[in-house]
Parts: C-alpha cells; sequence; structure tokens
C-alpha cells in the first residue's frame, strides 16, 4: 500500500467519495459521528434492491442477500481479529448486542454487573433500565485521574472493583466523549476471568482507527457497529464472539427462526434446536440492505489497513492542532497522542452552542460532556483544517 499522504489521498482515494465530497456544503469535522459513506454504498445497496425486485421470496436462496450477509460477518470478523465468520453476529445496534448478552446470563438472579460512568448513552441506558427492573446490580466506577481538563479512567481501578460474584463487566475501550483508550484493559479482562466474569468491551470507537485484535485481548463479547469510522451508516453494527464462548453452547434468549437448526425446513420440536457456534445468536428475519450499505466501507478499511489509516489519522489531528492554534485557540494536546483515539477535543462551558454556531458558520461538529469534538478523516485537508480555526475561532467570539 502507498504510504498515506494529502497529495495521494486527493487523487487516488477522493474520487471514491465524489459524491459526498460533491453534495455536502462546508467542512465536515464529525467523522467520528456519522462517517462519509463511498460512492459504492449507493450502488451497492441499489444491487441488494434489484435483487428483492428480480427474485421476491427466492432472494434467501437465489441471489446475493446471503452472500452479502456472510461478507459482512467476514469482513467485521477480519477487521476485529475474530478467527471465523460465524464469531460475527449481526445486530441493528451495539445496544442490542448488550442486552443478548444480558439475556443470555442467569435468570434465577439480578446479573451483577461491574462497568463504568464513561459508557455511551446507550449502554449507560440499557443497564440502568435493567438495574430499575431487577434484573441486574451495577457497580458504576468513575474517573479517577485528570489529563488537563480531561477525566481519565484508570484500568487499575476498574480491575479493582471485579469481586467473586461479578457476573459481567461492560466497558468501552476507546471512551466516545474523550476518546481515551483504555490502556491496561488487558488486565480488567483478566481480573474478570480470575473470578468468572464474561466481559463485554464496547470497541465503537476503535475499531477501523486504533489496532485491536479481539483474540489477543481474550474478550468474550465485543460490540460495535459501522456508522462511524467504517462508513457504514445506521443499523451495520455486530456483536462478535469468542470461540470459547461460543463452545460453552451459552445461548441468549434473544432469538428467532434465523437461529433455528435449519431454519428453512420449517419443523418444529418441542424443545429448540440451534444452528451450530455463532449462529445460535442470530434472531428473526434480519435486515438484509444493512450488509450492502456496510461492505464498501469495510472493505475500504481492510485494503487501506487500520495501521495506515491510524498514523495518517494522527498525522491530521496534528494538523488541526496546528492550524488552531496559529489561531490561539489551543485544543486539547495530550502527553502522548496514541494514547487518544480519532478525534481532538476544545474544552468549553457551552459545547452545544459552540458547535451549533460553527455548523451555522458551515464548519460541522459535535458536542459530548463539555467537550467540542473534531474529528477529521482520511479526506480532511489542511485547508479545510485552517478553515475550522478560523471558524472556530470567530464562534468563540461570537462573531
Amino acid at each position: 500500500m502507498t504510504p498515506l499522504t494529502e497529495e495521494y489521498v486527493r487523487e487516488s482515494i477522493a474520487p471514491y467519495f465524489s459524491r459526498v465530497l460533491e453534495e455536502f456544503r462546508g467542512v465536515y469535522l464529525a467523522n467520528h459521528s456519522l462517517g462519509r459513506p463511498l460512492d459504492l454504498v449507493s450502488e451497492d445497496v441499489a444491487e441488494g434492491v434489484s435483487e428483492w425486485f428480480k427474485n421476491l421470496d427466492e432472494c434467501w436462496e437465489d441471489s446475493s442477500w446471503p452472500f452479502s450477509m456472510r461478507k459482512f460477518r467476514k469482513n467485521v470478523a477480519a477487521l476485529v481479529g475474530a478467527p471465523r465468520h460465524d464469531c460475527v453476529v449481526p445486530k441493528t445496534s451495539a445496544g442490542q448486542g448488550l442486552r443478548s448478552v444480558l439475556n443470555a446470563l442467569p435468570l434465577d438472579r439480578p446479573v451483577q454487573v461491574v462497568t463504568t460512568t464513561g459508557e455511551f448513552d446507550s449502554i449507560d441506558f440499557i443497564l440502568k433500565t435493567y438495574a430499575s427492573k431487577g434484573r441486574a446490580k451495577v457497580k458504576w466506577i468513575g474517573p479517577s485521574a485528570n489529563e488537563g481538563p480531561v477525566p481519565l479512567f484508570e484500568a487499575s481501578v476498574i480491575a479493582s472493583a471485579i469481586t467473586s460474584g461479578t457476573d459481567l463487566v461492560v466497558v468501552s475501550s476507546v471512551f466516545f466523549t474523550t476518546g481515551q483508550i483504555l490502556s491496561g484493559l488487558d488486565e480488567v479482562v483478566k481480573r474478570a476471568h480470575e473470578v468468572g466474569a464474561l466481559v463485554v468491551v464496547d470497541a465503537y470507537h476503535a475499531i477501523g482507527v486504533v489496532p485491536f485484535r479481539m483474540m489477543a485481548l481474550d474478550a468474550d463479547f465485543l460490540i460495535g457497529g459501522c456508522y462511524k469510522y467504517l462508513r457504514g451508516g445506521p443499523g451495520a453494527c455486530y456483536l462478535a464472539i469468542h470461540p470459547r464462548v461460543l463452545d460453552t453452547g451459552l445461548r441468549t434468549l434473544d432469538t428467532g427462526w434465523f437461529a433455528k437448526k435449519d431454519s428453512f425446513a420449517y419443523e418444529r420440536p418441542e424443545i429448540p434446536e440451534f444452528e451450530g457456534g455463532g449462529d445460535a445468536w442470530l434472531e428473526s428475519t434480519p435486515p438484509v440492505l444493512t450488509s450492502y450499505q456496510a461492505n464498501p466501507g469495510l472493505n475500504f478499511t481492510l485494503r487501506i489497513g487500520v495501521a495506515a489509516l491510524r498514523a495518517y489519522g494522527l498525522e491530521r489531528l496534528a494538523v488541526l492542532r496546528e492550524a488552531f492554534l496559529s489561531k490561539g485557540v489551543e485544543l486539547f494536546t495530550p502527553s502522548d497522542p496514541d494514547r487518544y483515539g480519532a478525534f481532538a477535543l476544545l474544552p468549553h462551558q457551552d459545547a452545544f452552542a459552540v458547535a451549533a454556531r460553527m455548523k451555522e458558520l458551515g464548519v460541522t461538529v459535535d458536542a459530548r460532556g463539555g467537550f467540542v469534538r473534531f474529528g477529521p478523516d482520511i479526506l480532511t485537508s489542511t485547508d479545510e483544517c485552517r478553515v475550522a480555526a478560523r471558524i472556530t475561532d470567530q464562534a468563540l467570539r461570537g462573531k
């Protein structure tokens, strides 16, 4: 693969994004929220729809529908480091993946959960809902250190909260508010396994921008999706399951006819018979078009490589911070940029208002937890970084 440079991106990569680059007006720095799609997305989705028109109820056997879904699972498996495609179970949201895990655990008592206060809103909301219904008891671990204005979670503190009786640990590999990469995540996984607990890692802000290998980490479950860095849009998410867990025969109550042994035989034994491996975690009729929607971005990421994307992403963040500094606007600059994800932070007490004003002025960013977040991607030019710096200065000055 040719090393990524701005010139190479402009000449050899940007043409694959011609539609979004032409149709979207302004500077887009919210790639950490919703990633920009390739031109191929519209073509591939059209193919899936065409199969529907042409084959109708034969689509499940005589069309590209099953192939596209299998390809999605293979692509995700390759990215997360799962050994085979059936370790990946398609989901419409990461939250759906978490619920599948919660609903696989014992029903005779509340599930004992250790998690952090830094988890994404959906994960936080689901755990609080289970707790409110008496289905879970949750131990919440807050940040225990700081780097400048950024609160930090420490793996050692999370690990120390995992005790005998803990059933499940839910933790992010990269925290969505600040982009902090949880150094020592392997310590958390090891401690959980020492007491017999399972671990769900939320890797939504890691996969595609930070090198990540599920098997090396030894996590039991991984949740994530293609909405952000994988350029696959909404609804294309996944639950990845370690083969060790699949070998135990653990099953979830979140099930349906696609999890049945030989689904299209329509047999109905009194005791449910499941397909093997991760297919036993499938549910009812899946939203097939999400695989067509997501595969172009997955293919793109695999082709370029996460290591190359990470190196270029860090370079883009450095360019962005330098452009801001030239305007007298100081973004948070970590002592070690490699310990953070794919976006930069501007601390501000009214971050949402700043983000809204910037959008009015032609720069799209977002805000979370007292920070304005700036997410350049491979397409972001140096000139756009300079425009963003100028517009941010205007927004902060109330102009």
